[in-house]
């Protein structure tokens, strides 16, 4: 095909979705810094679990509000711009991260790299909505999406052996790094013309963008499955390493790279064959792709409830047990974000994602680290309670948190249910908005 305005060249698209990809993979390196180094910060600050997941919980709160806002910028202007700026605001604020003094101060940084992220979803997502048709968009979203597990797996191996050699601090400053190179990188995005594989949209009625994008049953049910999706991923990354270090008995830098096979190298099948499949079935039927996320999420349940089964300092059948329930959840991801472009006029694509992540990360991503982990801290004290501990101060605490810790994180299979049977809510109602 030669390339025109409105279909833009194998070669920019491609380039594009590496740029693309590379941010991204950055993005959550940068995000889960905080769970990868998050026990020893924990200590130093004298914080409880609830306090350490509300570190979490900051990034999200002003990622999830500032991404509307930039979710209608991408709407209306050049996207690789809004990117470029992005990329080079968090990663100045990530390494600044490490000269924080105190709770307060890594508090308000954590909201500072949260503002610079909310740019990258939007504009991404809706930049390959225009580099690519619908029958291919959902591996070019898992390719970009291959960031996740990537970023995630680096940030828990680099940031933990960084941490273990140099301490916590550096690992903040050596992050924040490449995104300077990568910001000079988007610039040289070619902008892709809005709509290129998209049939001419017809005149729309003059009602608000919100009220259109939410008017869709399917992206009502799909902003739910969003919530429980994140609320579950966010808790267990967050309180990944400290479980590992608690109750398995590893040391950070191992436990930094038990939790970048779980979240990273065991998910990469989740991402690539859950976009393939994806596509797959909604060549066949229209609600196919998330008929497939649907039975995911039953078959994940299981895998998460068995892995908190394992005994204590057993971490080889722990791993394999999460990494494939994570694994299997993570074909979420091309699928879902491929049917929020599938269903909404290419002019309101940015939007639809911000109002998508807005409340998937201020209900979800926002509330999952904290409730766990003051859920956490309520069994940490029970159990302090039933062996005879009466002052319930940090030290008298400690011996306490891996059970504590343990107990909270039944939450998750539970939720894992939940979420499958939203999604086939979504894909009832897709069928029906299709006929």
């Amino acid at each position: 095909m030669i390339a025109t305005a409105q279909n833009p060249s194998k070669y920019a698209a491609g380039y594009a979705l590496i740029v693309l990809f590379g941010i991204n993979t950055l993005n959550f390196f940068d995000r889960l810094i905080i769970a990868a180094v998050g026990e020893p910060i924990r200590k130093e600050f004298d914080l409880s679990d609830a306090s350490l997941g509300a570190l979490s919980t900051a990034f999200v709160l002003l990622y999830a509000v500032v991404g509307v806002p930039f979710g209608r910028l991408a709407d209306r202007s050049p996207r690789k711009l809004i990117l470029s700026a992005g990329v080079f605001a968090w990663s100045v604020l990530t390494a600044a991260s490490g000269l924080a003094q105190n709770f307060a101060q890594m508090f308000a940084l954590r909201l500072g790299v949260g503002v610079g992220e909310a740019s990258c979803a939007p504009a991404s997502t809706s930049l390959i909505g225009d580099l690519y048709p619908s029958e291919k968009r959902g591996r070019a979203i898992s390719i970009f999406m291959l960031g996740l597990p990537i970023g995630i797996a680096l940030s828990f191996a680099v940031s933990g052996t960084i941490a273990k050699a140099y301490g916590w601090r550096a690992a903040f400053l050596v992050a924040g790094l490449p995104g300077i190179l990568f910001a000079f990188a988007a610039l040289l995005i070619r902008e892709p013309t809005r709509g290129a594989y998209d049939a001419a949209v017809q005149n729309t009625p003059q009602v608000s963008a919100y009220r259109q994008i939410l008017s869709s049953h399917t992206m009502r049910w799909i902003i739910v499955s969003g919530i429980l999706h994140n609320f579950s991923l966010y808790a267990v990354s967050s309180f990944l390493t400290p479980y590992l270090m608690r109750y398995h008995g590893l040391d950070i830098q191992n436990a930094g790279f038990a939790a970048m096979f779980i979240n990273g190298i065991l998910t990469l099948p989740g991402l690539l064959i859950g976009g393939v499949i994806g596509d797959a079935a909604k060549k066949r039927r229209a609600n196919g792709a998330l008929l497939v996320a649907t039975v995911a999420c039953f078959l994940a349940a299981p895998f998460y409830y068995f892995s908190l089964g394992i005994t204590r300092n057993d971490v080889y059948p722990f791993v394999l047990l999460l990494g494939t329930a994570i694994a299997l959840v993570y074909f979420y991801y091309p699928i879902v974000y491929s049917t929020i472009q599938d269903i909404t006029p290419p002019q309101l694509r940015g939007t639809a994602m911000s109002v998508y992540f807005l409340a998937m990360y201020l209900l979800g991503g926002a509330l999952g680290p904290f409730v766990v982990g003051a859920i956490s801290d309520y069994f940490t004290k029970h159990a302090a309670a039933a062996s005879g501990v009466s002052e319930f101060s940090a030290a008298a605490l400690e011996p306490f948190r891996a059970a504590g810790l343990h107990s909270a994180m039944y939450v998750v299979p539970v939720l894992s249910v939940v979420l499958g049977l939203v999604l086939y809510m979504a894909s009832r109602s897709l069928t029906e908005e299709v006929e």
